[in-house]
């Protein structure tokens, strides 16, 4: 029961209900746990989810029964997710998808056909059309077709309408374009007729207003299914559901005597609707978590009532909409008054003809000296195995000693950190434990890493480690010409996922092509002192913007960053408004702004006024050449108290960002709420955007931080390059352990690194070369040509004295590689 189904088929939604059905029908859900703390709950469920079955048999009365109860009662929540995920991925990767592919081929197959169709009619009307000379007498129908019938056949020239018109829909019928393939999707009833049912009473549905017709015609499915004869009695009061090319699919078939429908069709017509309802959320899963209703998720009514206040002074807000945005118009004002009168010395930015450019910026010349430091350093860093440094750091640090034991006990095995170590060297560098497993060594025994694996390697024990990192690094003494950890940027890295997987997409364009490879994508926070805050796995390559907020809300560090940069593309105006309203900077990095929005606020708006244009505005300069828009003032302060609840959730983890996201901005459509945040984003991006204008080290601090995160990339390849480099877990939380311990080896070689460069600069400084705050600040601690990743991988605790670090190479005497 621990194990999702995989099988992305209508057999594989079937065993996903199955799972499903008899998990519910277990009966924890009646237990009254509300007298259990919900880390009591997770604490629990978490060794149940993991321990093996002997393991939570051996525990003793009310502890085994608790874990038991705990586990069922997260595996109904999982549970259910990973059906309706399944049901997610078959409806649009399988059966839309594959009905659009076999409609586009047919039409492929009959484009030959209708070229040589339409050639013939437009000959016929080339014909028809043609200019005669004035006062020429009418020609009469006959002496027509004689003419067109020098050029194409009448017999021709029929087939070719006939061609034409088995193309077109019936006279009459509605035509939206989705015919073809939905008459495609219908020859596929055979894959979901198993599930239909089981579909409609297994998970607990439930429905906002709008997705409410949509969830009882689901709920009506299986009397139409059960119907000898299906007919209109049947979906009498779902009428209105079907419409589109649909109506004709459900309503018209010509081999069907009406009042019959066609019940594939229907099915078909339900599912498509259920499908998109659930992506929008309207309609959800009572008690799921990741398919409920976000807007149940967020903090309770009668809890908000009294935790308001604390959460507008912990976010820094005003609980007056009116004036925290009259302080926003002013800020704004000042900003076009400030970046306007500066337009004209400003060799970058330009306004012309009603349009804003900005050059490109070129790369900044390194500083005089800095080749050599940088030469000298990396050649001063001692030459050491991964394994050695993974230990030398956890010798330092104690990092390993932060992982608990997943069942909470405080109890330590002797040489544990050697098996930590094996396993954090194993599954960062995805070469599984048998090359790291010592049979002469008790700590490193096959049998002894899975068992510690099972209890210590998870993404709550990786965290914990990888924050200890985090926060020592601060301490070495270089770090600080690298930033001050208040600027950090996201990207994302992708892996193929060679092994049947849920959480994997294809993409062509990141995965390749031929059997329809898939992948995931590891989306990571990256510190302007380089070091990894938190990273969270994304199923193939969906849009980072989706999930950015809900990675910094899972971030490992204990102080968050205040600006987050990103690169092009991933933003939107509702991004920049759930950013500001939760207290982070958003800074995307925008490839080209001359087509880039640029927004006003107008303040008399705040008092029920309003004035004609922002051109009355004095003092903006150039900017008043443009067409800016203006902000809507009345949404934020319409929905102000739900946009700060919202904000509330979110950091406390109440809700996921992605989900309200996707319930906001519905079929590309904004809700009240997403326009609101869409309103306040927008101020916010126009301060970013004349902030790129006029500031060209903030331009260029942007630039710097993503390219830190694509440095790291590199060195995450070079680490990560077993198996080809590809991800081989077939579930998210396999697949999150093991990236989670590729982010920890890379913390690991980033600390170990930040500590032996400080010392080589101090060296250099001591040896009487004078060193900049500028070259120090260009040096990287992602450099990693003097770390071995390949080989027999010892594990032998470095002899040091405390405080005492390995020698520094000599940088002036070359070494023999051959013989390293």
């Amino acid at each position: 029961m621990r194990t999702p189904v995989v099988k992305l088929t209508g057999k594989g939604m079937v065993d996903a209900l199955e799972r499903t059905s008899y998990v519910m029908g277990l009966g924890t859900g009646a237990v009254d746990l509300s007298a259990v703390a919900p880390v009591k709950l997770a604490e629990l469920a978490s060794y149940g989810l993991h321990a093996k079955a002997p393991k939570i048999k051996n525990l003793k009365g009310e502890r085994r029964v608790a874990t038991l109860v705990a586990t069922v009662r997260q595996l109904e929540r999982s549970s259910v997710d990973d059906a309706l995920l399944l049901f997610d991925l078959l409806m649009s990767t399988k059966l839309l998808s594959g009905a659009t592919r076999a409609s586009n081929k047919e039409k492929l197959k009959n484009f030959p056909k209708l070229k040589t169709a339409a050639s013939r009619m437009a000959a016929a009307w080339a014909i028809v059309l043609a200019d005669r000379p004035e006062g020429q007498a009418p020609v009469s129908v006959a002496e027509m077709m004689a003419a067109v019938e020098t050029v194409v056949s009448r017999q021709d020239l029929a087939a070719a309408v006939e061609s034409v018109r088995g193309l077109l829909p019936p006279p009459g019928a509605d035509d939206d374009g989705d015919a073809e393939w939905r008459a495609s999707l219908v020859d596929r009833y055979a894959t979901v007729r198993p599930f239909v049912e089981m579909l409609t009473s297994v998970i607990p549905w439930g429905a906002t207003e709008a997705g409410t017709e949509i969830l009882s015609a689901l709920r009506a499915l299986p009397k139409v299914i059960a119907a000898r004869k299906p007919g209109l009695e049947h979906i009498r009061g779902f009428e209105g559901l079907i419409s589109g090319s649909w109506r004709r699919l459900v309503l018209a078939n010509p081999k069907l005597v009406p009042p019959a429908i066609d019940r594939p069709a229907y099915v078909f017509c339900v599912l498509e609707l259920l499908h998109d309802a659930l992506r929008r959320r309207d309609v959800y899963a009572v008690g799921s978590d990741k398919w409920a209703d976000p807007r149940v998720q967020l903090i309770e009514p009668r809890i908000w009532v009294r935790e308001r206040d604390t959460v507008l002074t912990a976010l820094g807000l005003l609980a007056d909409p009116a004036e925290h945005l009259a302080a926003l118009a002013d800020l704004l004002d000042d900003a076009f008054k400030q970046v306007g009168a500066s337009l004209a010395s400003n060799d970058a930015a330009r306004i012309s003809g009603g349009k804003l450019s900005l050059a490109r910026m070129e790369a900044a010349p390194h500083p005089e000296g800095f080749a050599a430091v940088h030469d000298a350093v990396a050649a001063m860093l001692p030459r050491i195995d991964y394994p050695e440094l993974i230990l030398e750091v956890n010798a330092r640090t104690g990092f390993l000693d932060a992982m608990p034991h997943i069942s909470g006990s405080l109890a330590r095995r002797d040489d544990l950190d050697l098996s930590l170590a094996a396993l954090l060297v194993a599954r960062s560098c995805n070469i599984g434990l048998t090359p790291v497993a010592k049979p002469g060594t008790a700590a490193l025994g096959a049998s002894r890493l899975t068992g510690v694996e099972k209890g210590y390697f998870h993404g709550e024990g990786i965290g914990k480690a990888s924050a200890i990192l985090v926060t020592k690094q601060a301490g070495i003494g270089i770090t600080a010409d690298w930033g001050g950890g208040l600027v950090a940027s996201t990207d994302g890295l992708r892996f193929v996922v060679p092994v049947r997987s849920l959480h994997s997409r294809p993409s062509p364009l990141y995965f390749g092509i031929g059997k329809r490879p898939r992948g995931t994508t590891w989306l990571n926070t990256v510190s302007d002192k380089v070091m990894g805050l938190g990273g969270l796995v994304v199923p193939g390559t969906m849009r980072d913007s989706m999930y950015i907020l809900d990675a910094i809300h899972r971030l490992d560090a204990t102080e968050p960053p205040d600006i987050v940069t990103t690169d092009t593309g991933s933003y939107s105006d509702v991004v920049y408004g759930m950013f500001a309203i939760c207290g982070y900077q958003f800074a995307p990095r925008h490839a080209d702004i001359t087509d880039t929005q640029l927004w006003w606020v107008d303040s008399a708006m705040l008092h029920g006024e309003i004035t004609r244009d922002h051109r009355g505005c004095n003092g903006w300069g150039a900017f008043n050449e443009l067409q800016l828009r203006r902000v809507s003032v009345p949404a934020i302060v319409q929905y102000w108290d739900d946009m700060v609840r919202v904000a509330g959730s979110l950091s406390t983890n109440k809700v996921r960002a992605y989900d309200l996201i996707k319930m906001m901005t519905a079929d590309g459509r904004l809700t009240g709420l997403g326009n609101a945040f869409a309103a306040y984003g927008r101020i916010f991006k126009t301060l970013h955007l004349l902030q790129i204008i006029h500031v060209e080290s903030y331009r260029r601090m942007i630039g710097t931080q993503l390219n830190t995160g694509e440095s790291r990339h590199q060195l995450a390849r070079r680490v990560f390059f077993g198996n080809l480099g590809q991800l081989r877990q077939a579930y998210e939380r396999g697949m999150e352990n093991q990236l989670g311990a590729l982010g920890l080896g890379l913390n690991a070689i980033t600390w170990w690194n930040s500590l032996y460069i400080d010392a080589a600069v101090a060296r250099l400084g001591a040896g009487g070369r004078g060193i900049s705050h500028e070259i120090k600040a260009r040096l990287s601690p992602l450099v990693f040509e003097h770390i071995n990743f390949h080989g027999s991988y010892p594990f032998q605790r470095p002899q040091l004295e405390e405080g005492r670090l390995r020698d520094l190479r000599d940088p002036n005497v070359a070494e023999d590689e051959s013989q390293e």
